[in-house]
């Protein structure tokens, strides 16, 4: 199943929001970047969504991980997308 709409929400300089970025990027999946440190409604919205400020947290088609890694991702990918 191809997800339809995808959003990072990521702050600058965070490693793990550049791997997340990195992982998409490989699999040439169209994304949404969103700067929480720089874009007020992003900030509240992830927090909306994720219950936390931490950052990376991506929204697929409603379902949402936040705080990950790459193994989390893939393993998160896997289950929602293509299980």
């Amino acid at each position: 199943m191809k997800p339809q709409h995808i959003r990072l929400f990521v702050k600058p300089y965070c490693g793990w929001c550049q791997e997340a970025q990195d992982w998409l990027d490989e699999r040439g999946l169209r994304y949404e970047t969103l700067d929480v440190t720089s874009d007020a409604t992003a900030r509240r919205e992830m927090h909306d969504l994720s219950g936390q400020t931490l950052a990376p947290v991506i929204e697929v088609d409603g379902e949402v991980l936040a705080d990950f890694d790459v193994d989390q991702l893939a393993a998160f990918w896997t289950k929602h997308f293509e299980g």
